[in-house]
């Protein structure tokens, strides 16, 4: 049967998903003469095992997808520890008068039809397929409707791959190919693991075959050439830092200016001044820079105007690969949804109560999942979320020192800074990249039983993986925080004795910065180089400014406070050193790491009477940039005890 009738039927389709299994079998066990009671859709994803349905074997090696049809015989037999789904359902036609498509079921229709193939990206197909199993578990009273959505979609990433498969000539050099997708996608997230899935090779070969031909590994190629494409930009157009880091994969500034300087030995404000010397002509004055100043940059996704940690206003970083010939599965996939949603069952909703403990009853498998079934639900943002009552398998990203504080051991966590307050009790846990871009495939891999995040981009990415649940960590008070984190691991207790001895740590330091006559000097909080600085104007922007402006209750200049007092969200302004001696208090916190400019020899900054004096606070990056509950307290004991090392400097 031609795909153009096989997306014909589909899209005139009724379906009813009646059972979806999880299994995993050991290595050396065997399933036997098992017959289909309905078209069903075997996915593995995990391990290696040989898959025989109707006589015809299928040798699998973790992900491969595999359909038969109602009465087929099936058999496995584990290589090794194998784990896959085995999902059911029924299909007809909803306009059963169209007569060619009657025409053509009677011929041979999709639902009966045996195939298997590994899939190019199984990423989609596997969060797809484990959605719909929680889905048919304990959704609540639009299950029917959400589960059906899924599955035309899961049909519709199937019949993409199919279609691939087919219609590829031949095999080109594999080192071309990964070379050609590191040019294409190096402004996204790549990993070695990510690249091996891509072209189906284990990581060791991959990089093996790559560093004969290259002389150096996929991932150092992908950085030295996103170090090229920034020299390029910095020398040609007049973009901000912030804008070039994230353009060629970097959405942290930092990061990239300590890794830009690595490979440069410069910064990336330095590099620019000397690119610019050379040339003897700003952008504005040199025709050719001003038109290589727009290529590649238009499309660029900014920052959000309140973003305190370089967050994408835009979200996602993953490019999915679509193929169009197909889509016309897709186009009707909402209204045939909605036509067909009366042809199944409701499913039973989930209690509602919030951090209630209930039981709930696996639906009858010969393979019942290996998940504990004792759950709380707790209220979010996002709705309702239904959490392990005692989650073995968490990963976190940003509240790294509030699990911390609970006593939580995370199986992954997001990127530890140099001189983080919690770097050494985390110590040893798997690192999932920067906090706003995780890598799926490596949470995949974790088998987590519950994910943490602090940003409605790695919420989208990753909520469909395991529950989530999203704490929107800059937008609500850090009790508020500690309580609903308590809540969910059923640590109300321990949040409580922590948020206490921090408030009476608050209440002592401001005893202390009172007695030594500075608890009503200024503070000014900056980050920056020669460039520009930018100067926080937000009680809650983080750098310190919960610690100085919140808990202490100190005041930054006129100039500053006005904008704290105003400031609803998060706020920041950068200003160049030529005016910025006006934002300037009494002390100065300022924002350090390996590989910043020196300002030093700056006479505008010189001439500063606190720079003068020597009332500089040196806030180290990595201590400052969390703002959970641990790092707080840490910072609280160094920007107190730094205030009193200079209380003799008036």
């Amino acid at each position: 049967m031609k795909f153009d009738e096989q997306v014909a039927i589909w899209n005139q389709t009724a379906v009813k998903i009646f059972d979806i299994r999880h299994t995993v079998m050991n290595p050396g066990e065997r399933l036997e003469d098992y017959r289909l009671p309905a078209s069903a859709y075997i996915y593995g994803t995990r391990g290696a095992a040989n898959l025989q349905l109707d006589g015809v074997v299928h040798r699998t090696r973790q992900y491969y997808l595999l359909h038969g049809a109602k009465g087929m015989n099936l058999e496995i037999e584990a290589k090794e520890e194998f784990e896959f789904y085995l999902l059911f359902y029924k299909a007809k036609l909803a306009f059963a008068n169209w007569r060619k498509l009657r025409d053509w079921l009677e011929q041979r229709s999709p639902f009966e039809i045996q195939y298997g193939f590994e899939p190019d990206e199984p990423r989609t197909l596997f969060i797809l397929m484990s959605s719909m199993k929680r889905t048919l578990k304990s959704s609540g009273s639009l299950g029917s409707l959400q589960i059906k959505g899924m599955f035309y979609q899961f049909v519709h990433e199937v019949m993409q791959h199919r279609i691939a498969a087919e219609s590829d000539s031949g095999q080109k050099d594999l080192v071309s190919m990964v070379t050609q997708y590191l040019h294409t996608h190096y402004h996204e997230v790549i990993s070695l693991d990510l690249l091996a899935r891509q072209y189906k090779y284990s990581p060791r070969y991959l990089s093996m075959k790559f560093k004969q031909q290259t002389g150096t590994s996929p991932i150092e190629y992908l950085i030295q050439y996103r170090i090229n494409e920034a020299r390029k930009l910095l020398s040609e157009t007049d973009e901000t830092l912030g804008v070039i880091a994230e353009h060629v994969g970097y959405s942290d500034e930092y990061y990239f200016s300590r890794l830009f300087k690595k490979y440069t030995g410069l910064s990336p404000s330095r590099y620019q001044a000397q690119a610019r010397a050379r040339e003897n002509l700003a952008p504005q004055d040199n025709p050719s820079a001003i038109s290589r100043s727009s290529i590649g940059l238009l499309n660029l996704r900014r920052y959000s105007d309140n973003d305190n940690h370089y967050q994408y206003s835009d979200g996602g970083f993953l490019t999915m690969k679509r193929i169009k010939k197909s889509s016309l599965i897709l186009g009707t996939l909402i209204s045939l949804t909605l036509l067909l949603s009366a042809c199944s069952g409701g499913v039973n909703p989930a209690s509602n109560s919030s951090a209630s403990t209930t039981n709930v009853s696996a639906s009858p498998s010969p393979y019942p999942d290996k998940i504990s079934t004792e759950t709380r639900t707790v209220s979010t943002v996002k709705g309702d979320v239904v959490v392990p009552a005692e989650p073995k398998r968490v990963v976190v990203l940003y509240m790294l020192g509030d699990v911390v504080a609970l006593g939580v051991n995370p199986v992954g966590i997001s990127e530890i800074y140099d001189g983080a307050a919690f770097s050494e009790q985390l110590k040893g846990v798997q690192s999932l990249g920067h906090w706003d871009e995780a890598n799926p495939e490596a949470v995949l891999s974790l088998e987590p039983d519950l994910i943490i995040v602090s940003s409605e981009n790695s919420y989208k990415k990753l909520k469909d993986i395991a529950p989530t649940v999203f704490i929107p960590a800059d937008q609500i008070t850090t009790e508020a925080r500690i309580q609903k984190l308590g809540e969910i691991f059923g640590k109300k207790k321990e949040a409580d004795q922590f948020m206490e001895a921090f408030n009476d740590k608050v209440k002592a330091s401001r005893e202390k910065l009172q007695a030594a006559g500075i608890l009503d000097k200024t503070v000014s909080i900056v980050e920056g180089e020669r460039k520009g600085m930018m100067v926080i104007e937000s009680k809650h922007y983080g750098r310190g400014s919960q610690i100085v402006y919140d808990y202490l209750g100190m005041k930054a200049p006129e100039i500053i406070q006005k904008k704290i007092d105003l400031a609803k969200d998060v706020e920041s302004e950068t200003v160049s050193l030529e005016v910025i001696p006006q934002y300037i208090g009494d002390f100065v916190l300022r924002s350090t790491w390996e590989g910043m400019d020196n300002l030093m020899d700056h006479p505008v900054w010189n001439r500063i009477p606190a720079v003068k004096a020597g009332r500089i606070i040196e806030a180290p990056f990595g201590l400052f940039y969390y703002t959970d509950l641990y790092s707080l307290s840490a910072q609280l004991d160094y920007v107190t005890n730094s205030l009193l090392n200079n209380a003799s400097k008036f």
